[in-house]
């Protein structure tokens, strides 16, 4: 029987087994931003190490970066302490930072993929849940803790418990209106939040295959949504072509000689897994969530499920969202009001996830007592974006237009829910208090859906939108 990537490229990357049953995992690429490496730096620093391989680690500013103003030192102290701390330790150590106003500065999971560092076959780490992201170009990535950026500075090495693996086939088409963010919900609602505890996750199918690479980023980086430590597809041609000609992706020949082993990385046909789940395109619609945390969602024509419709075990989990959201079981999601809309994060800050939500913006306007952003996921993003014409159609649409960061996400910035407000979100989480109010109100759904909210004030099936 064939081998699936997940497990090539474990094999790879694998020092040695440990007594404690982990594996002691090489990390070919590690990321770092401001917020999880300060005191991975100082603990380095009190053990008396150093970095083993600076030229394998890269940093970018996004968590605490306001996006209204770059301006300098930032009015939060806490936060400019921290832009401080990232300035200094890649200086001292001689790490490669992309600064704000490089032109390369965003979001992790954004400048990584299209500054062509997230290669196929690789091993990354992050100090960040969303790291999942860069398994869309057939890598194990994976978020760690403080402690572990520490390791992987001093080692460039990891000890990990090696999951099981679950291929995940999506099969026929989407409709239109539907997209990658509905994909991944549907698949977080069918098998809950701790469905993929203990596995990675391989997306497979006739849905995978077609998307672009931007689609299929949206799709990994919510794996640990889904319980899931590593979500990946395959690397294909779309892979490939995404590749050519980035920064730090081979060049020439060396690309053709990598295509070649990205290939051969890829799951044989006849690969062995510990689980199978199938769902049919034709049963994803435009989705929404309506409670706390990312399987509470529905399809945007559904009611809000009743507590008879839960099982005994997520009553419990249900009643807590009904207090929090104080949204009405068994009334349609489809009508509910929104104060304020997102369009960004690293889920969906991409150019074509702004593109499409322009499509929806583009001759309407935002809906009064409405505050709508729109902040791409770097500056490289923002730029293109520009070119195209994008940024004004928001603005003419009543939208803010931001500099690139994670804004309003987890609102470690001024980008901030005020109390009870409701907002429409392309984010990631929903969990209480996620966007910057203790009592603020998430409604994760796709950019495009994000903007059919704000032009409409309410939730509305974006496909009313557009055709």
């Amino acid at each position: 029987m064939g081998r699936n990537l997940f497990d090539k490229v474990w094999d790879l990357h694998t020092v040695r087994e440990l007594d404690s049953g982990q594996t002691q995992l090489f990390i070919g690429l590690h990321l770092v931003h401001e917020v999880t490496s300060p005191q991975g730096f100082q603990m380095l620093r009190d053990q008396g190490h150093s970095v083993l391989f600076p030229h394998r680690t890269f940093a970018t500013v996004d968590h605490i970066i306001p996006t209204h103003t770059r301006a300098r030192p930032l009015a939060d102290s806490l936060a400019e302490e921290m832009f401080v701390a990232l300035e200094n330790n890649t200086d001292e150590y001689g790490i490669q930072f992309f600064r704000a106003g490089s032109g390369r500065q965003g979001i992790v999971h954004v400048v990584g993929p299209e500054l062509g560092l997230t290669q196929p076959g690789m091993t990354i780490a992050c100090g960040d849940s969303h790291t999942s992201t860069h398994g869309a170009f057939g890598a194990i990535a994976l978020g760690i803790g403080t402690s572990q950026v520490r390791d992987v500075l001093a080692s460039q090495c990891l000890a990990l418990a090696r999951p099981k693996v679950r291929r995940i086939e999506v099969n026929g088409e989407l409709g239109p209106g539907i997209y990658a963010k509905d994909v991944v919900l549907h698949i977080i609602r069918k098998l809950g939040v701790k469905g993929g505890v203990g596995f990675a996750y391989e997306y497979a199918g006739e849905v995978f295959d077609r998307m672009t690479m931007e689609e299929r980023m949206t799709v990994c980086n919510m794996s640990i949504e889904g319980g899931a430590r590593v979500g990946y597809v395959n690397p294909d041609e779309t892979t490939f072509e995404y590749l050519r000609d980035r920064e730090y992706a081979p060049k020439a020949e060396a690309f053709e000689r990598a295509v070649a082993w990205w290939r051969s990385i890829a799951s044989d046909a006849d690969a062995r897994y510990d689980d199978r789940v199938e769902f049919d395109a034709a049963d994803i619609a435009p989705t929404v969530t309506w409670g706390i945390n990312p399987g509470q969602a529905i399809a945007v024509s559904e009611s809000i499920p009743k507590l008879a419709d839960f099982s005994a075990l997520d009553r419990g989990t249900a009643e807590e969202a009904y207090r929090y959201m104080q949204l009405t079981p068994g009334e349609p999601i489809t009508g509910t009001k929104i104060n304020v809309a997102f369009i960004g994060s690293c889920t969906n800050g991409r150019i074509s996830d702004l593109r499409e939500a322009a499509r929806v913006a583009d001759g309407r306007y935002v809906a009064p007592g409405i505050r709508a952003l729109v902040v791409p996921g770097s500056e490289a993003v923002r730029k293109q974006a520009e070119a195209e014409g994008l940024d004004q159609v928001f603005v003419k649409a009543g939208f803010e237009w931001r500099e690139a960061g994670c804004s309003m996400c987890l609102a470690m910035n001024p980008d901030k829910l005020v109390g009870r407000e409701i907002c429409a979100s392309s984010s990631n989480r929903n969990f209480p208090g996620r966007q910057g109010s203790p009592t603020g109100r998430t409604l994760l759904m796709s950019p495009a859906m994000v903007a059919a909210a704000a032009v409409n004030g309410k939730v509305i099936d974006v496909r009313e939108m557009v055709s």
